[in-house]
């Protein structure tokens, strides 16, 4: 079948085209030894400083706890905590021996109060053993490209081959607010839950829930070793960032900088709405023409300034008859050059 391509400009140019490396050069210095903002459908890097340094990571390892967790198991899943959870040192939910609580108000526990003994304790309920979950997690390092990560326990606790970089964990945090659950927990300020048959309330660590306009996570972390660490996220207006910081003494300003400085560059664009995008195509031996549209609505977030196409793959003549709805074609948009996405043509009307 032969095809004839019908290349749209469509009007989403800006009046200017900001270069990131020479914008991000603005970006008031961050405290952070390693630091990288990103773009989080596209993954693509607003702002680095030590990106690919690997760092330890603290308590934000918990992110990649929870996701294994929540691959794993149902949200209302009920487990016992195993005895050997039971007074993990560091930040902690108090856990008592015979202990029973639902996999939801776990990750609660162990995304809002960072509790290590609560990370154990998932751990073993998945995993079988702390060592066995955290192949879990670099089974799942791997299946995410996190090609400079790796993992010896679910909690973050200091551990000889336990590191990361701001790249590798914030491309993690984005992939995890892809899970709604995850996003719902991160977000909140505050939960209270049952463990052991008593209500617990717990506040997010998180600060920048209430410093940010638009903030919805994601880990603070800390310990001597890595200092304070921390990994931000914030949307508006369809734009969704995320934000890393490690060893960071001053992060809360260091987040608010970079994430500002994202706003500025980034726009999320609609490609198509669904039924607006209209092509007339030509009907052999008719004197009326075809007219076929996208069958949903299809957005980007894009740097401001970027040059948005579209190329319209359907035949040049269409033969009757055509049922509505019948496939067409297919519209594919790119931006400066990059493919952002493939949508399907269909007919609106049938034509007998």
């Amino acid at each position: 079948m032969k095809y004839r391509v019908f290349a749209i400009l469509l009007s989403l140019i800006l009046s200017f085209s900001l270069c990131i490396s020479a914008v991000a050069e603005s970006c008031p210095p961050v405290s952070a030894e390693c630091a990288v903002l990103i773009e989080a459908d596209s993954r693509d890097i607003v702002f680095e400083k030590n990106g690919d340094v690997p760092c330890s990571m603290a308590s934000t390892t918990k992110i990649m706890t929870a996701l294994v967790v929540l691959e794993m198991l149902p949200l209302d899943h009920v487990f016992t905590v195993h005895d050997s959870a039971v007074g993990t040192e560091g930040t902690s939910a108090y856990l008592k021996i015979g202990d029973s609580m639902t996999v939801e108000a776990a990750l609660y526990a162990l995304l809002l109060q960072s509790a290590n003994d609560v990370a154990n304790a998932l751990a073993i309920e998945v995993g079988g053993s702390v060592a066995g979950f955290s192949e879990l997690m670099n089974n799942k390092a791997k299946e995410l490209s996190l090609t400079s990560t790796r993992f010896a326990n679910p909690s973050g606790l200091p551990a000889e081959g336990h590191y990361t970089t701001a790249k590798d964990l914030a491309r993690l945090a984005a992939a995890c607010l892809e899970n709604k659950t995850f996003y719902s927990i991160v977000s909140q300020k505050s939960a209270t839950v049952i463990i052991g048959g008593e209500e617990r309330t717990f506040v997010n660590h998180n600060k920048l829930l209430s410093l940010y306009d638009g903030a919805i996570g994601v880990k603070t972390g800390f310990t001597k070793e890595s200092g304070r660490c921390l990994v931000g996220a914030a949307e508006r207006d369809g734009v969704r960032l995320i934000s890393v910081t490690l060893s960071a003494p001053n992060d809360w300003n260091d987040h608010k900088a970079m994430l500002d400085l994202g706003f500025e560059l980034y726009k999320s664009y609609t490609l198509c709405a669904k039924n607006e995008f209209i092509i007339a195509i030509p009907v052999a031996g008719r004197s009326k023409k075809l007219y076929v549209s996208v069958n949903e609505t299809k957005k980007a977030t894009l740097k401001k300034g970027s040059q948005i196409t579209a190329k319209i793959y359907a035949d040049s003549i269409i033969f009757a008859p055509i049922k509505k709805g019948q496939t067409i074609g297919h519209a594919v948009f790119f931006s400066d050059g990059k493919e952002l996405c493939r949508i399907t043509l269909t007919a609106k009307e049938d034509v007998n």
